[in-house]
């Protein structure tokens, strides 16, 4: 028997197994429903970290170089990163303003400074608080959203265009930058070399009288349900608390949201003195009016499809659960981790509509404002993606142990 392997509870379908190191050639992944434990390892501590920091630096020169700047009638304007939130806020949307803060600011730099810091720990033999910091750190990483930012900038620019001579900033081409090094990040880091690096060892054997961490996947005795767990300090659980629950109230909220949110008009443009109100279909029609098919497609996807897709996957896994239904476990798995995984792509719109905002004010000219739209909007988004947080697929697989 391999001593490496580590005896853990896969986070998928709940069946435990003993799990070896990842390696570049082998990749561990669960004999029953093909959760991956580990991507395949292509870096090191040093590496991970040097790239961590990286990002952490490329994202300093937007607050003080714009991202953008637009000329149209003689005027110019700028777009720093912090400058979407305050648009939002300044034309009476504080809650876009605060998702808009959240998502392109303090989310990806505390996340970048948890990182650094575990990452750091490690390298200098340091454990204490590691496993801690790192479950912050996992938790924060769905609302990381830098490359979906960049992706909102793209489609900002070409929907600038239109109103004047537009172009990237210092600060741009460093969030450029900063992605690039989040992205290679992503790739380096592989999470089970973490969990390895820290005290590990199974305090339970294979068996009904064993449960495993939500967090980390290690496997406790099952007398230590609701306390800490021992190397990332989170709450032991069998399963979720109340998912069928919450995830329910979650999903009937976002049903009755997704409507508003695709009829109601997101953001208006004036133009001297006329209103022009545009929905999100009326967004991905305009960029195939300019012949601009691709980010047509992204955003269509993104803001129509995706929201939609996560809803009715999200019904699917519920009633099929309840009904205690054993057909397409492996096919219903696969689809809530692509649903799990894509959500947060949904953004897009919310960061266009706040570059927009901040960009193209020229008084009676041209001016762009946000509208109630864009809140429904914002809110299906994040209660689709807090909903499929909620859910917990190992109850899919309970049917088979019956």
């Amino acid at each position: 028997m391999d001593s490496t392997a580590e005896l853990i509870g896969c986070a998928d379908c709940g069946r435990v197994q003993r799990v070896p190191p990842a390696t570049r050639d082998l990749v561990p992944e669960c004999a029953c429903c093909g959760h991956s434990f580990a991507p395949p390892t292509r870096g090191s501590v040093e590496s991970a970290l040097a790239y961590a920091i990286a990002a952490l630096l490329l994202l300093l020169p937007p607050f003080l170089s714009p991202l953008l700047s637009i000329t149209s009638f003689g005027i110019s304007r700028h777009d720093w990163l912090p400058s979407g939130a305050q648009a939002m806020w300044s034309e009476g949307f504080a809650s876009l303003a605060t998702v808009v803060f959240l998502f392109s600011i303090v989310i990806p730099f505390l996340y970048l400074a948890l990182m650094i810091w575990v990452l750091a720990s490690l390298q200098a033999g340091a454990t204490a608080w590691v496993g801690r910091l790192y479950r912050y750190a996992g938790w924060l990483r769905p609302w990381l959203m830098i490359e979906v930012y960049l992706v909102g900038c793209c489609v900002a620019y070409t929907r600038l265009e239109r109103v004047g001579n537009v172009s990237i900033g210092v600060g741009g081409w460093c969030l450029i930058g900063a992605c690039v090094a989040w992205l290679v990040l992503a790739l380096r880091l592989d999470t089970r070399m973490v969990w390895h690096a820290l005290p590990h060892s199974s305090l339970a054997h294979a068996g009904d009288d064993s449960i495993s961490c939500g967090s980390c996947e290690l496997l406790v005795d099952r007398r230590m349900e609701h306390q800490p767990c021992p190397r990332c300090g989170a709450r032991l659980y069998r399963r979720k608390p109340d998912s069928m629950r919450r995830t329910t109230a979650l999903v009937i909220a976002g049903y009755l949201l997704y409507i508003p949110a695709n009829l109601l008009p997101v953001l208006s443009i004036e133009r001297f003195g006329r209103a022009e109100p545009n929905t999100i279909l009326g967004g991905v029609h305009e960029l195939i009016i300019n012949n601009l098919w691709p980010l047509a497609i992204v955003v269509f996807t993104a803001s129509i499809i995706v929201p939609l897709m996560k809803l009715l996957g999200l019904t699917l896994m519920l009633v099929m659960t309840r009904m205690r239904s054993s057909r397409w476990l492996l096919t219903r798995t696969r689809l809530y981790r692509l649903i799990d995984m894509i959500g947060r792509w949904s953004n897009i719109d919310l960061f266009m509509i706040s570059l927009m905002v901040a960009l193209v004010q020229f008084g009676a000219l041209t001016t762009v404002r946000p509208e109630p739209g864009a809140m429904a909007f914002a809110a299906v988004v994040v209660i689709t993606m807090i909903a499929s947080r909620c859910f917990d697929t190992r109850l899919m697989w309970d049917v088979t142990d019956g």
